[in-house]
């Protein structure tokens, strides 16, 4: 299985961008990941909440395959321990899903359209973080859940 994580707006926080490298290259050992990054909508002060939303959903849209599954992080999604993750994270690879795709929405979330085409909804937490820190927390978790797999000793219990 892959996993890609897309992504609405560059890093511009070099610290954050390097700890996001670093669960990256981490992950890499585990599975083939790729964190893709889709450029902010230029002139959103000209369009409404939902025209933005829209845009970023068709761009969403169009970064996926037939085969792709949609997983989305979202306000109002499941809540899973870093264990329960992990063990989501396996029947996942047991079900032969070639490709999992996770995405982090922009600044208002995600289009109905998005919403359509996605099977499941996931949340990192009942608090707001910022869009850049969630790429970190997203990918740790992800590191996290594949060294629980292992066993490994980087979860403590």
């Amino acid at each position: 299985m892959n996993i890609k994580l897309i992504a609405i707006g560059k890093t511009d926080n070099k610290s954050l961008q390097t700890l996001i490298d670093d669960y990256q290259k981490r992950l890499s050992f585990y599975i083939k990941f790729d964190l893709e990054i889709i450029p902010d909508i230029k002139n959103v002060k000209n369009l409404s909440e939902a025209q933005q939303k829209e845009k970023e959903g068709e761009l969403i849209l169009s970064k996926l395959t037939p085969t792709d599954q949609l997983i989305l992080l979202d306000e109002n999604g499941k809540n899973f321990s870093s264990v329960g993750f992990s063990e989501e994270l396996q029947k996942k690879m047991n079900s032969g899903i070639k490709t999992l795709v996770f995405v982090i929405g922009g600044p208002y979330g995600f289009s109905e359209t998005v919403y359509a085409k996605a099977q499941g909804k996931i949340s990192l937490s009942l608090m707001t973080f910022s869009h850049q820190m969630v790429r970190l927390f997203f990918i740790e978790q992800l590191y996290r859940g594949f060294t629980i797999l292992r066993n490994e000793p980087y979860h403590h219990q």
